[in-house]
């Protein structure tokens, strides 16, 4: 729920409330946060909170001279702060595809999120693919859900490609995943704000941060802006990235303090536009494979779209 769709609630509330009408153009950010704070006091003793997050949307920061782009409407949810998201989906879907789901997160936070390429988001084609079970789902990441799989019996078993178009389908309807106009899956802000504790636990441990936090907000960051240097933990949401360097006064890494390159992204744009020195170096080759291959062999190799390859041989996002 957003600030806008929460007005005429909190209207009718106060309303009650105060046996007066109380229009939803009355209702003030300040009473959402207050009402909030209200609530979360009351409903903590049930292990559950009303938490928000702003979504990770992108934005072109590169041109000067565009009109600042309307700021992204923070979304509220009410969030279990005890059990992760996976088991509550347990309660909905069956263990065979709970473990679908665990292979698309996997897809999106391990092997698609890589030091060279942190793109944490699944193409339609690679999302289907993970339809069949694969012989690493015994041994996947600990949740809730392990025990329901074992109370079924066995190992999980593969869907069929119908089964996984109609989850993935549901999984963004019930506000799960997002599906962005290229094709792309990723975790949706609902998603982010009840899986949160689940994917640090799940994906970062000692010398390993396959989950990074906006240097901003310290919000999880899935799509936006990294550092030039690989080795660096700098990383800004795109919405959080203008007023950062307005209010430090230089475009400038706010872990190394080095200078921000602006063409290195975390999310999609990792996929979908790949940095210039990648796509010379691309273009160099090419020309060399052609004129070893002589005139009546050349050919023209098309555009990649996806960094070079991946560190340690793990496959790239982009490759369906």
């Amino acid at each position: 729920m957003t600030f806008s769709e929460a007005k005429p609630v909190l209207a009718a509330i106060f309303s009650v409330r105060d046996d007066e009408q109380v229009s939803p153009e009355d209702i003030t950010e300040d009473d959402l946060q207050t009402y909030t704070a209200a609530a979360n006091s009351a409903i903590s003793p049930f292990d559950l909170e009303v938490r928000s997050i702003l979504p990770q949307i992108e934005i072109n920061n590169n041109d000067p001279d565009a009109p600042p782009p309307p700021a992204p409407e923070r979304v509220y949810a009410l969030v279990n702060t005890t059990s992760d998201a996976l088991t509550q989906l347990a309660t909905t879907y069956s263990a065979d595809e709970i473990a679908f789901v665990k292979r698309i997160l996997d897809a999106m936070f391990d092997t698609y999120n890589t030091r060279r390429q942190e793109a944490m988001v699944i193409s339609s084609m690679q999302a289907l693919q993970l339809a069949k079970a694969s012989a690493g789902d015994a041994n996947r990441r600990e949740s809730g859900t392990q025990q329901q799989q074992a109370t079924q019996g066995g190992a999980a078993q593969s869907l069929t490609m119908t089964q996984a178009e109609t989850m993935l389908k549901q999984l963004v309807e019930q506000g799960w995943f997002e599906k962005s106009r290229k094709g792309y899956y990723r975790l949706s802000p609902r998603g982010l704000m009840e899986l949160r504790g689940w994917l640090v636990a799940a994906y970062n441990d000692e010398g390993i941060r396959k989950i990074k936090f906006c240097a901003a907000c310290r919000d999880i960051i899935t799509a936006g802006q990294r550092c030039g240097d690989r080795d660096c933990t700098g990383r800004l949401h795109d919405h959080c990235m203008r007023n950062f360097f307005r209010m430090q006064k230089s475009e400038s890494c706010p872990v190394c303090k080095s200078a921000w390159p602006g063409d290195r992204f975390v999310g999609e744009r990792a996929i979908t536009m790949s940095d210039p020195a990648a796509q010379r170096a691309r273009r160099s080759a090419a020309n060399a494979q052609q004129a070893e291959a002589g005139p009546s062999t050349q050919f023209t190799l098309p555009e990649l779209e996806v960094e070079d390859e991946v560190d340690g041989g793990e496959e790239e996002a982009g490759s369906d």
